[in-house]
C-alpha cells in the first residue's frame, strides 16, 4: 500500500490533478445515487432514465465549480481551512444546481434528498483529502526524528511549521507549563504537561527536545534543563530573540544548549554612561586584539562610536580575521569609525609608543598576554617577557603618549598563584600599581586600573569546546581532577564589565568581577553528556556512552581559583564590579626588581627567575619544580654528558 502511495506521490502535478478530478467525479456520482437510495430505501431510482439525465447536468457543473473555487490548486499535504471552505462552498453550489435542475426539468426528487446529497459530498470530498493528508504525514515522518518542542508560545508555534517543512524532524508534541494550554491542539500538535513526556519516551515518540523559550531568563532555563538532564534525550535550543531581531539568526536554527544556560546567570544590562566614558568619540587601542577577550572587546567598542579603533596584534591571521569581521560590521551599519590594524609585539616599547602617539590614543585595553598555564610553565622566559615586561612597556608607552586611561585585563589566577602564568599576571598588576604612584605625585596623567576575572566560556583553551568535541567523537572526556572547580562568565559580559570597570578607575584600582558561584568541572561535563542524550560510562554503568577520564593536574594547575587575595573588598556602583585593596610594591623597589628579572631572563637563568618570583610580593607558591622545556633539556643533556641520569619535572 505504501509503495503504491509513494508512486502516486511522485507523479507529475498534471497527472495528480486529472486523477483527483476523476476521483471527485466518482464521489459526486456516488453521493447522488446514495442520497436517492438512502432516502427512498430502494434501488429503483437507479434504473430511472430521468435520474441519469439529472446527474449528467449536476456532475459537470459541480466539477466546474470545484475547479473555479481553486480546489485543485491546493497541495494535498498542506490542505487547510481554505481548501475545506472551497469544498463546503462547492458542495452547496452543487446542491443548489441539483435543486434548480430538478425544478426546471420537472424531474421529481424527494425534498430531503439534496440535504443528504450535500452532507455525503462534503464527507466524501473533504474526508478523502484529510485521509490523504494523514497518510502523507505518516509517510513523511517514517524517516524523520521525532522531537518535542518545550514551549508552546509564539517562538514554538513559529518553529513547528519550519520543522515540518524540513526533512529531518517532525514534532510529536508541545510541552508547556501553562495549564491553560495543556490539552489543547496547536497546528494539529497536542500540548502536554511535562509529565506527559514519559509516555512519549515509552512509545519512542521523542528523540530530541527543542527549547523554544528565547525570551525566558537564564535562571528559568537552568531550572528546565535540570528537569530534562536525566531524560534519555538530546536537548537542543533555538537562538535568543535579540539575535533573531538583529538578523544574526533565525528561529529555526537549532543548536546545542548554550552552556550559559547551565550557569543560570542573566547578564546585567551595561550602563550607557560607563560604556561611553572611555570610548565615545575617542581613539582606542586594544592589544591582543585577535584573542578571545581582545576580539570581543573590539566588538563591544565599535558599538559605542569611537573615532578610531587600533587593533594591535602579534599573530597575522588573528589580526586579519578580526579586522575583516569588524570592517564588515562598520560598513554594513554605516559607522564612521577608522579601523587601524597594526602588527606588533607588546615587548617592543618603541613600536607601542610610536603607534599611540601617531593615532592620538586616549584609551588602552591591554588584553595581550600568554594565558595557558601549562604552556607558560614550559616557556617561562617568554611568559615573563610577554606578561610582565609587555604590560610594563605598554604602560610606559601610554604614559609617554599621554594616554588618558589604561585598563589591564587580569585573571583570577593572579591570586595566590601556584604557577608562573598567574605570578606574571600578578606582577603585571604590581607594575601598574607602581606606575600609578607617579600619577598621584603629578608626574603623569594616565589612569591605570586592573580588572580581574575567571574563565570565559568559549575562549581559547576553554574546556567547553573541548568537551563538545570529545562528546561528538564518542569520548572519552578528559578531566584533570574530579574535584577541580572554576569560575565562568560569558565573553560578551566579561568584555562589557571590563569596559565599565575601566571607566570607574581613579588610579591603581584593582577591580574584581562578580563571577557568581564556582562550577565543578566534573558536574559541567556530566550535564553536557546528559543533555546530549547520552549516559556516563562508569563502573556502576558499564554500558554507558561517554567515559570521563581524570588525567591528573597539569604543571602549575590549581584545584580551586580565587578572585581576592585579602578581605579588603568594597562594592562599587555596579552590581557585578567590586574593588579590592591589594598590597603594592613601591616604584623604586619595583624598578630594581624588574632590572634583576630582565637580566635573569636575558641570561636564561631559570633558578634566579624562580627565586625572584618567589621573593616578589605575589604570594607565589609553586606546586612543581622548574618546568621550562629548554632548561630541562639542557640540564638533562648536561647530566647525560656526566654519565648520570637525573629525572626532572
Amino acid at each position: 500500500m505504501d509503495s503504491w502511495f509513494r508512486t502516486l506521490l511522485t507523479a507529475s502535478r498534471r497527472k495528480k490533478r486529472i486523477l483527483t478530478l476523476f476521483i471527485d467525479s466518482a464521489f459526486i456520482f456516488s453521493a447522488f445515487w446514495l442520497a436517492l437510495i438512502v432516502r427512498l430505501d430502494s434501488f429503483d431510482p437507479f434504473f430511472e432514465v430521468t435520474n441519469w439525465f439529472l446527474l449528467t447536468l449536476v456532475l459537470p457543473i459541480s466539477l466546474f465549480t470545484f475547479v473555479n473555487l481553486g480546489l485543485y490548486r491546493a497541495v494535498l499535504r498542506y490542505v487547510g481551512a481554505h481548501a475545506l471552505g472551497a469544498i463546503v462552498a462547492g458542495a452547496i453550489i452543487s446542491t443548489v444546481v441539483l435543486m434548480l435542475a430538478s425544478f426546471f426539468t420537472h424531474i421529481t426528487i424527494p425534498r430531503t434528498m439534496p440535504i443528504i446529497y450535500a452532507w455525503l459530498l462534503i464527507l466524501a470530498v473533504g474526508g478523502s483529502r484529510i485521509v490523504v493528508r494523514a497518510m502523507m504525514f505518516r509517510l513523511a515522518t517514517i524517516n524523520k526524528t521525532p522531537v518535542v518542542i518545550y514551549g508552546a508560545g509564539s517562538a514554538g508555534r513559529q518553529l513547528a511549521p519550519a520543522i515540518a517543512a524540513g526533512d529531518e524532524y517532525f514534532v510529536s508534541a508541545f510541552i508547556d507549563d501553562d495549564k491553560s494550554k495543556q490539552g489543547a491542539i496547536l497546528q494539529n500538535i497536542p500540548v502536554i504537561a511535562f509529565e506527559g513526556i514519559y509516555s512519549l519516551l515509552e512509545r519512542k515518540r521523542v528523540r530530541k527536545i527543542l527549547l523554544a523559550m528565547p525570551s525566558e531568563s537564564r535562571a528559568r532555563r537552568r531550572e528546565i534543563l535540570a528537569q530534562l538532564e536525566n531524560l534519555p534525550v538530546e536537548v537542543m535550543t533555538i537562538p535568543g530573540m535579540a539575535d533573531v531581531v538583529e538578523g544574526r539568526a533565525t528561529l529555526d536554527e537549532i543548536k546545542d544548549v548554550e552552556i550559559e544556560d547551565l550557569l543560570g546567570r542573566d547578564p546585567v544590562t551595561p550602563k550607557q554612561e560607563l560604556m561611553d566614558a572611555n570610548i565615545k568619540g575617542k581613539s582606542v587601542i586594544v592589544t591582543g586584539a585577535g584573542g578571545s577577550i581582545g576580539s570581543e572587546l573590539c566588538r563591544q567598542i565599535i558599538k559605542y562610536a569611537p573615532s578610531k579603533l587600533i587593533l594591535f596584534e602579534l599573530t597575522e591571521f588573528a589580526l586579519y580575521s578580526i579586522e575583516k569581521e569588524l570592517s564588515e560590521v562598520i560598513k554594513s551599519n554605516g559607522l564612521a569609525i577608522e579601523l587601524v590594524p597594526i602588527m606588533g609585539s607588546v615587548q617592543h616599547v618603541n613600536r607601542l609608543e610610536t603607534c599611540m602617539i601617531a593615532f592620538g590614543v586616549n584609551t588602552v585595553y591591554h588584553a595581550a598576554a600568554y594565558k595557558h598555564v601549562p604552556l607558560v610553565e614550559h616557556n617561562v622566559v617568554e611568559g615573563v617577557r610577554n606578561n610582565v615586561f609587555g604590560t610594563y612597556y605598554a604602560a610606559k608607552a601610554a604614559i609617554n603618549a599621554k594616554v588618558e586611561t589604561f585598563v589591564l585585563v587580569s585573571t583570577d589566577k593572579a591570586v595566590r598563584p601556584t604557577n608562573v602564568m598567574g605570578t606574571t599576571k600578578r606582577m603585571a598588576e604590581l607594575c601598574l600599581q607602581g606606575l600609578a604612584q607617579n600619577k598621584e605625585s603629578g608626574k603623569h596623567n594616565t589612569r591605570f586600573c586592573m580588572v580581574r576575572f575567571g574563565n570565559v566560556l568559549g575562549s581559547s583553551g576553554s574546556v567547553v569546546p573541548l568537551f563538545r568535541r570529545q562528546i561528538k567523537e564518542g569520548g572519552p572526556i578528559t578531566l584533570t581532577h574530579p574535584d577541580i572547580t572554576r569560575f565562568f562568565m560569558t565573553i560578551p559580559e566579561a568584555a562589557q564589565l571590563v569596559i565599565q570597570a575601566g571607566a570607574m578607575g581613579k588610579g591603581g584600582d584593582v577591580f574584581v568581577l562578580d563571577m557568581g558561584e564556582s562550577i565543578k568541572i566534573m558536574d559541567l561535563a556530566t550535564k553536557m553528556v546528559h543533555l546530549s542524550g547520552l549516559e556516563i560510562k562508569s563502573e556502576t554503568n558499564p554500558h554507558g556512552d561517554i567515559q570521563i577520564q581524570c588525567t591528573g593536574l597539569r604543571p602549575g594547575e590549581k584545584l580551586y581559583e580565587e578572585l581576592l587575595i585579602g578581605d579588603n573588598v568594597e562594592q562599587t556602583s555596579h552590581p557585578r564590579i567590586m574593588t579590592a585593596k591589594e598590597s603594592m610594591l613601591p616604584l623604586a623597589e619595583l624598578n630594581v626588581f624588574l632590572e634583576s628579572l630582565d637580566i635573569a631572563c636575558h641570561n636564561f637563568e631559570h633558578e634566579k627567575i624562580r627565586q625572584l618570583l618567589l621573593d616578589a610580593p605575589t604570594g607565589f607558591n609553586p606546586t612543581d619544580g622548574i618546568c621550562d622545556l629548554v632548561w630541562n633539556a639542557k640540564k638533562e643533556s648536561a647530566n647525560f654528558g656526566d654519565g648520570k641520569v637525573v629525572s626532572f619535572k
